[in-house]
């Protein structure tokens, strides 16, 4: 991509009316744009880097089994009216709205009700089970508390995964697959050091629920860690009983803010009985389907990624979430830039390439707060020592290499061959 074809760019200050690091950085940075408080446009660098992390966890739910769908955000009033959630006190983040012709509609902050719902068509037998259905689909939350950027919006995108399962013991099986592909995931998007999975209230099917929750000064929630059991406890449910579970010695642990960028609940039979989800086991006895929900923002997750992968500079990102893999700079030197930015192309490089007739200061400041995780640059000076520069973006290490050199440092660090 040549940056001279891009519409959006840099600013040298984010909005006065933004609070938040990760979503400075990234208009700052020409990733997104914001609409109003806690709605956001993913611009093409933002979408890129978004669709990245979805990538990555698209994969996984369907290494454990996963089938991928999509959803309308358009929700039946009478689903809602079944399961009592309709005019619940305690969901107060509905958006609702009325037909021309037809009453009301809600637009979905989660989707148990129409997952299930549409299950009834396609489950009557225990041959038709287990059943893992996921979509990344867009949900709408009116939230009084939209002042985290991305990590917290009125309208975002979010990988919800429902299981449905004939018995309880299928059911955890299920839940544990899924809580290890969501560890795998936080590793491979570098935060699974930080990222701990947290027990929290189950509600009325399970004693607990567990949140993945990443350590992070600017989180919303607070944890007591564990590090010797790889555990934490949300403060929420942080009582003697609790600890006595889990067997944990109180003063082991240790206090941290964090943000939760996972959950996974057992639902029991909560929803599939109110609206009769019900299959025949290999004796015919009529009975509910077994279900659980599993959700991940990815948004939330960039956001979260920001704040942790950054510094006074711009942005940071790991080689498999920033939208190129690298970013190549002319400075005064076209045709020679252009003859490279062809042959990292050929060689199967995601390029982006800062053409633009700009100082070499600008152009070299716009790299860094983009973060991209390597930079070269074409310049007179690099020639007349023997090629391109070549800099890490994380550690700030500087090489200069020919154009093989360069080509060969590149495909190892991104093991392509």
């Amino acid at each position: 991509m040549r940056m001279s074809k891009l519409f959006t760019k840099t600013r040298k200050e984010a909005p006065k009316d933004e609070e938040s690091k990760n979503a400075q950085l990234l208009i700052r940075a020409g990733y997104i744009h914001k609409e109003m408080a806690g709605v956001y446009d993913f611009l093409p660098l933002g979408y890129k880097a978004l669709h990245k992390i979805i990538s990555i966890i698209r994969d996984e739910m369907n290494a454990i089994g996963g089938v991928e769908m999509q959803m309308s955000a358009l929700q039946n009033k009478s689903l809602w009216e079944a399961t009592d959630r309709w005019d619940d006190e305690k969901v107060d983040v509905w958006f609702k709205t009325e037909l021309q012709v037809g009453g009301e509609l809600g637009l979905g902050f989660t989707h148990e009700e129409p997952f299930t719902a549409m299950m009834k068509q396609y489950i009557s037998s225990y041959k038709d089970l287990p059943v893992l259905a996921y979509q990344f689909q867009r949900k709408f939350r009116n939230e009084v508390r939209a002042k985290s950027g991305i990590m917290r919006t009125r309208e975002f995108i979010m990988k919800d995964l429902y299981s449905f399962a004939s018995s309880q013991q299928e059911h955890e099986k299920i839940y544990e697959e899924v809580a290890s592909s969501y560890t795998r995931i936080f590793d491979a998007l570098g935060i699974g050091d930080v990222t701990y999975k947290t027990f929290a209230s189950g509600g009325v099917f399970a004693k607990y629920s567990h949140e993945f929750q990443t350590v992070t000064e600017v989180g919303e929630d607070i944890i007591y860690i564990d590090d010797e059991k790889g555990l934490a406890i949300n403060e929420e449910v942080f009582t003697d009983e609790v600890l006595e579970d889990l067997g944990v010695d109180k003063a082991s642990l240790r206090k941290e803010k964090a943000s939760e960028v996972g959950n996974i609940f057992s639902l029991g039979t909560r929803f599939s009985e109110p609206l009769v989800l019900y299959f025949s086991d290999e004796s015919g006895n009529k009975k509910p389907v077994i279900m659980g929900s599993y959700g991940i923002g990815p948004a939330r997750l960039l956001g979260v990624m920001v704040e942790l992968f950054s510094d006074d500079k711009g942005i940071v990102l790991p080689k498999n979430v920033a939208p190129y893999d690298l970013q190549l700079l002319s400075l005064g030197k076209d045709e020679e830039s252009k003859e490279l930015y062809l042959a990292l192309q050929d060689a199967g490089f995601d390029v982006l390439f800062d053409d633009r007739d700009e100082q070499a200061g600008a152009k070299l400041k716009d790299a860094d707060l983009m973060g991209m995780p390597y930079r070269v640059v074409v310049s007179e000076k690099a020639q007349s020592a023997g090629g391109y520069e070549l800099t890490e973006r994380s550690s700030g290490e500087r090489l200069i290499l020919d154009r093989q050199e360069l080509i060969n440092y590149l495909k190892k660090a991104y093991e392509k061959v």
